[in-house]
């Protein structure tokens, strides 16, 4: 049987770890071991991050429509249930924009929703 050479292999994972830890503090972005250990504790936090991500976008637009609520007189939580009772279906994505952006259109669909 013929001898396989695999330095061009092992030299291709190497090559693309150290890439993929570049700009790593310290050795972690030249020393293949540390590079090896940071990339797997980087793909963990990413992971529970982009989790994290949606966790927090929703905070943001409840306090954003709660803002918009009390300007217009009325809780965050009475607007959501009598939103709810009035059978309208917006996110809170699109409700905090409205608050945002359009802040006529929110006061009309809380007024709307007040009668």
């Amino acid at each position: 049987m013929s001898r396989v050479k695999r330095g061009v292999i092992g030299h291709k994972k190497r090559r693309t770890i150290l890439r993929r830890a570049k700009g790593f503090r310290g050795t972690a972005k030249s020393k293949e071991r540390i590079a090896r250990e940071r990339l797997l504790h980087a793909a963990t936090h990413s992971f529970q991050d982009r989790r994290k991500k949606k966790r927090n976008f929703r905070k943001l637009w409840q306090i954003q429509i709660g803002a918009g609520a009390r300007e217009n007189g009325v809780s965050y939580s009475a607007l959501i249930g009598k939103l709810k009772k009035a059978d309208i279906e917006l996110d809170r994505k699109i409700l905090a924009q409205l608050a945002q952006k359009h802040p006529q259109a929110f006061r009309n669909l809380v007024e709307s929703v007040k009668n």
